[in-house]
């Protein structure tokens, strides 16, 4: 998978240190960079280490498509992105953050992707968010928001 800034470097909400010691918005930025490296690495051991035990998965049910199903620990967490690479075209996945907004455990990123379906040849592309949430130092929230109507016409036969 290929990810790529829109708009050069993301911007963030506070950050830095203060007083030398850095603040939770530096830290969950620091994490979100890393849960990203790892997902366009496709570490799977790494997104295990980022997730926490328990996690706060949400993304839209949808029965027609393959990856998309309830999870709620690291492992299942980590597991979403193999299946992902299972059913579609690697060379052919794409997403670009187009804002990356960090406030304290909180980052949001929004942007677009698309992809095409091993099984079927069809492609899908939209627009996406993803708000996670970090809390000592691992992702405790994973909400994602994306085009789910152009995922599953691009799973049907």
């Amino acid at each position: 998978m290929s990810v790529t800034s829109v708009v050069g470097t993301p911007a963030t909400g506070p950050a830095g240190s203060v007083g030398g010691v850095p603040s939770a918005s530096a830290g969950t930025r620091a994490v979100v960079e890393e849960f990203i490296a790892a997902r366009v690495a496709g570490d799977t051991g790494r997104l295990v280490e980022l997730f926490a035990d328990r996690v706060d998965w949400m993304l839209a049910p949808n029965p027609t498509v393959p990856w998309i199903r309830p999870r709620s620990t690291a492992a299942e967490c980590a597991a979403q992105f193999g299946e992902l690479a299972e059913h579609t075209v690697a060379e052919d996945a794409r997403a670009s953050v187009e804002v990356f907004l960090v406030d304290g455990a909180d980052a949001v990123l929004t942007g677009r992707l698309s992809g095409t379906v091993r099984a079927t040849g069809k492609s899908f592309e939209g627009p996406f968010a993803l708000r996670l949430t970090v809390e000592g130092g691992r992702i405790t929230r994973h909400h994602l928001y994306e085009d789910g109507l152009a995922i599953a016409e691009a799973c049907a036969v």
